[in-house]
Formats: C-alpha cells, structure tokens, sequence
C-alpha cells in the first residue's frame, strides 16, 4: 500500500474517535468555545513549524514556498470553510443531534467530493473504483444504523442538529476542493498553517457571542481538558497536516473514499468505551469498507 494511501487510513481511523470525544468535552465546554481552543492550540502548534521557529528538518519550510495573490485567498476560504465552518457547524449540530448521527451524515463529505470533484477538479473515479466507494458507503451506512430502529426515525427528532452536521460534512469537502490545487504547489505545512489562522479569526466572534450573549461558561473538568487537548492536538493540528499531506497526493474523490472509515471505527470505539453490543450490521459494515478500500485502491494509481 503506499504511504499516503497508509496515513489517509490510519489519519481517519484517529479522526474517527472525535465524534465520542467532541460529545464527552461538549457537557462541560460550549460548542463555539471549543472549537475556538482547538483551532487556537492547533495554531501555536503549526505557525511555528512553519515559520522555521522549530529546528528540526522535517519541518523547515521549503525555500521559496510563497503563496501567490490567488492562494492567499483560497487559503483563506479554506480556514473560513474547513476550519471555522466545519468546526462551528459540527459542535453545534452535535450538541442538537447526536454523535451516532454526526458519524453518519460525515458521509456527506465523501459523497460530496465525489460528486463534485469532476467539475471543480476534474478528477474522476474511474469503474471499479466507483464500485469500492459504493462499497464503502454501504458498509458506512449499515454501521451506523446499526441499532437505530429506523433511519428517519433517527434523524427527525434532531433535524435542525443533523442540519448543522450536513452543512459540516460540505464544509469538510469545500476545504479539500479548495486545498487540492493549492496544495499541488504548496506544502502542506505552510498551508495548513495560514488556513488555521483565519480558522481562528472567524471563529473569535462567534464564541465571543456564545459567552456573552448565550451566557455558555466553559467548565474546565479534568474530562474537558484532557479531551478538548486530545481533540486539538491529535484531531486538528495533526490531523489536518496529515490531511493536507496527502491531499497533495491523492486525487480528492480518491481520497473521499477513506472518509468512510471513520463511523467504522465510530461503532467499534462504541463497543469498547460505551460497552455497546458488537453486532453483524458493524462487522458486516466494517468489512463492506475494507472490501470498498481495497478495491478502490488496487483500481487506482498515486498521481
């Protein structure tokens, strides 16, 4: 398998405990509070690498690497969308749904790009790669509604939630639209970095509004902590670079179809923390997105 095949895997596998986490740090922190921290922790991480603060080769900024008039912009609508966006849509719309339905409706972000990428990217699947993110959609679904007595039973009762989680899903997808061709002439690391920094400038206001004029306090648990430095370390500052690593790698529909191993990993995190029952939908499901995966990726070739 080669390695951004690799890292894309193991990255959404991480990714795909943030649902449980984000729910856990929401019952103490506020939605808009916490995505502000995250961003702003994942920010003191990564401007620093990218700036060339931190002596270590792996991270020094190529020479040269400068973002033209046009970049700038689109790396600005890439913190704007995919961090701001993404985050704000995200914790909100898991504190009116729930997290089984926020692993669900990540989906959108795959079928999204999928959908998308042949018109803003030019970039397609071709047959038995389509056959693998069906696949994988398959199995994602049957994990998920594992144990919910009924798809739109589920999601009804919080629909302004699974809303906000929609709008998520496309703003996770807008941010790999956008970064795609940004990220074939920039490294990830600069990249990842600026976009963080605008993430952090738009979501300053609203989680300003959330402690004035919501009256949220954060209460900071040694739970909200651990998980909230968790979620900001791992999922965000580690997790983008890793994202945007291979972005830069892998065609954007390609890459959509490794999204599917989060509710995947979602459920089994649920069997071992929650104490929830291992059933046939999550092993079916489970092996339907590994089947997806290793058809796609034996169909496709590193671009």
């Amino acid at each position: 398998m080669p390695i951004a095949y690799l890292v894309l895997l193991v990255g959404n596998a991480v990714y795909g405990t943030s649902y449980v986490a984000t729910r856990v740090v929401l019952q103490d922190v506020g939605p808009g509070t916490l995505a502000l921290v995250r961003l702003a922790i994942g920010a003191l991480i990564l401007v620093p690498l990218a700036l060339g603060r931190v002596p270590l080769a792996l991270f020094r900024r190529p020479a040269g690497d400068r973002l033209s008039r046009g970049d700038h912009w689109k790396v600005f609508w890439m913190g704007l969308l995919g961090f701001a966006g993404a985050f704000a849509f995200g914790n909100w719309g898991i504190a009116h749904s729930t997290a089984t339905n926020a692993a669900l409706l990540i989906t959108v972000e795959p079928v999204a790009l999928i959908l998308l990428s042949p018109f803003f990217l030019r970039e397609r699947l071709s047959r038995r790669e389509k056959l693998g993110a069906l696949l994988t959609l398959i199995g994602a679904t049957l994990v998920v509604v594992n144990g919910v007595p009924g798809l739109s039973v589920a999601l009804l009762p919080h629909w302004r939630g699974d809303i906000l989680l929609v709008l998520s899903g496309l703003s996770y997808a807008a941010y790999s639209l956008i970064g795609r061709g940004v990220l074939a002439r920039h490294a990830a690391l600069p990249v990842t970095a600026w976009s963080i920094l605008w993430g952090v400038a738009a979501m300053t206001p609203l989680a300003g509004f959330e402690w004035l004029g919501g009256g949220h306090r954060p209460v900071w648990s040694a739970t909200a902590l651990w998980g909230t430095a968790y979620l900001a370390l791992v999922v965000t500052a580690l997790g983008y670079l890793v994202w945007n690593y291979a972005l830069e790698r892998v065609p954007a529909p390609r890459l959509a179809l490794f999204i599917n191993v989060q509710p995947v990993v979602g459920a089994l995190l649920g069997v071992w923390w929650l104490r929830e029952p291992l059933t046939v939908f999550i092993v079916a499901g489970g092996v339907l997105v590994l089947l997806g995966l290793h058809i796609a990726v034996r169909a496709g070739r590193m671009v």
